[in-house]
């Protein structure tokens, strides 16, 4: 039985944490730069994020997408390919969602079933075929997952803003609602923490125990780590991209789907794209080194900055943006760890000879 690498999984895990600590150094050299209370702005931000019961369900409701968005991005990291599309297989999987729990017959379990099924079908359709222009096409992926975010976006956004918007609503461009029979179940009552939250955890740890523990996961981390030992091990880089691109849309996918069922009960343009769920899941499995379980960690801390941000603008004079400038200095971090590992492999490549 293969054994677990703890010393890897916890500088994993340490990674998120170092990151915190730049953060809001950063933080607070912008917080006393425009004379707030370092101290009590941050208080505010942890009261905001934990401060109560309410306000963790809410910071753990809003990580649920984020979380899910991550652990697809991880899996097509870890096998190699950068799936830069979460936006747009999100957008589509809960569309699809939406219109599979409103018009599939019957009672409201086989409603969310379809709905679930029809999300992450959806979503891992058009991560797919990001996979099948790259095979088939040689186009590059880093470009045709971003440019496919535009075209699901807008297209959602033409849909239920023209043929599939509510009839004889008074809102914007949006479905109609659905009904509540197909709601994801809330975990606690007065709180928006849905059912949906449970499913992302069980998530990151099978999916951790698929890439530790089976033989495939050990071929996309093979493929992700050494291509070219890959190849000669025997690995098919296109039949396992595909099958990568597959699974990580239709978690990108089911993160949209959750948002339907959980929280919107409805498909409601701008409602993923907005508050940037998917671009917070890539950050946050860039920030744990694409490890699933260190990403849920990065997902939830990445919503405790986005709701105790908010808690700092209720309550003080430093403007909300300074959750904002926190998150911008984990890019940076992510950047600096990033290119060190690049200029790091080089050196040994130059070292070793061409055969590194």
């Amino acid at each position: 039985m293969k054994r677990i690498n703890w010393t890897a999984y916890a500088q994993s895990l340490a990674a998120p944490l170092l990151a915190v600590g730049v953060g809001l150094l950063v933080g607070a050299i912008a917080i006393w730069a425009v004379g707030g209370s370092v101290g009590t702005t941050y208080a505010e931000m942890w009261k905001g994020a934990f401060g109560s019961f309410y306000f963790t369900a809410s910071t753990l409701t809003r990580a649920t997408p984020i979380i899910l968005t991550a652990l697809g991005v991880s899996l097509a990291f870890r096998a190699g390919f950068f799936n830069l599309g979460a936006e747009g297989q999100m957008v589509f999987g809960a569309l699809a969602a939406a219109l599979a729990a409103l018009y599939v017959p019957g009672p409201g379990p086989v409603k969310m079933l379809a709905a679930v099924a029809a999300g992450m079908l959806a979503g891992g359709l058009w991560s797919l075929l990001a996979g099948w222009l790259d095979t088939r096409f040689r186009m590059n992926l880093l470009i045709t997952t971003l440019l496919l975010n535009y075209i699901a976006v807008y297209t959602a956004g033409y849909l239920v803003a023209f043929p599939l918007k509510e009839k004889g609503g008074t809102g914007g461009a949006q479905t109609a609602m659905l009904d509540n029979s197909a709601w994801l179940p809330k975990l606690f009552a007065g709180t928006t923490l849905h059912a949906g939250f449970i499913v992302a955890i069980a998530a990151a740890v099978l999916l951790a125990l698929f890439l530790t523990f089976t033989t495939k996961g050990y071929e996309i981390r093979m493929l992700g780590s050494n291509p070219l030992f890959a190849a000669y091990g025997g690995v098919k880089r296109g039949q396992l991209m595909l099958v990568s691109m597959l699974l990580s849309g239709a978690l990108a996918g089911l993160a949209g789907t959750f948002e339907v069922l959980g929280t919107q009960y409805r498909y409601i343009d701008n409602m993923l794209t907005s508050p940037g769920y998917a671009w917070s899941g890539i950050m946050a499995t860039l920030l744990a080194g694409s490890n699933p379980i260190g990403s849920v960690l990065a997902a939830i801390l990445l919503a405790a900055l986005q709701t105790g941000g908010m808690g700092v603008e209720r309550n003080t004079e430093v403007p909300l943006e300074i959750s904002s400038v926190i998150q911008s200095s984990l890019i940076l971090f992510v950047s600096a760890r990033i290119t060190f590992s690049f200029i790091k492999r080089r050196k040994a490549r130059a070292a070793n000879g061409n055969a590194a």
